[in-house]
């Protein structure tokens, strides 16, 4: 019986709950640097500026911070038009998926060396290609960082690469 339900917790509710990491994953991407990051009320000020959408500092704070989860359709479209995503990105796990893909490599690449790398190594074989990928790999691992996930680029199950030239082994 629908009526004998409780209602459900807001923690409960997923929707809710990532409204607020989105939200601070868009602001890192437009702000990596957080000693430059601005505070609420200055970006808050920004979006306002950009887009004409009313939205104060302390309502940003409350949404990043997850105090307050009752965004309107308008203030949903504001913050996508300021941060560029569509309104989805808010709603949906696989638009939030792509377009933070989107958003980790237009990070990478304004860092002039990785984008240097990558201009380099437009052209060479794919062979060549996987090569590079093998070393990154084993830098990234000697460094003691994360592992990325390549959605592009598969790889075997023994951890090898496949040949993206179309040929078989």
């Amino acid at each position: 019986m629908v009526g004998s339900r409780s209602a459900p917790e807001p923690s409960e509710r997923p929707l809710l709950r990532k409204f607020d990491q989105r939200l601070n994953e868009l602001i890192a991407a437009l702000y990596p640097d957080e000693r430059k990051r601005p505070g609420y009320a200055r970006l808050a000020k920004e979006i306002r500026e950009t887009t004409g959408g009313a939205i104060s500092g302390t309502y940003l704070w409350e949404l990043a911070t997850g105090k307050k989860r009752n965004v309107t359709l308008e203030q949903l479209d504001v913050l996508a038009e300021f941060f560029g995503v569509p309104p989805e990105y808010f709603l949906n796990e696989e638009t939030a998926e792509r377009v933070n893909s989107q958003l980790k490599l237009a990070t990478a690449l304004r860092d002039s060396r990785v984008r240097n790398l990558a201009l380099r190594a437009e052209g060479l074989s794919a062979e060549s290609l996987d090569a590079l990928l093998i070393m990154v790999k084993e830098a990234r691992r000697v460094q003691n960082l994360a592992s990325v996930d390549d959605h592009d680029h598969t790889t075997a199950p023994d951890g090898g690469p496949t040949g993206t030239s179309g040929s078989t082994p």
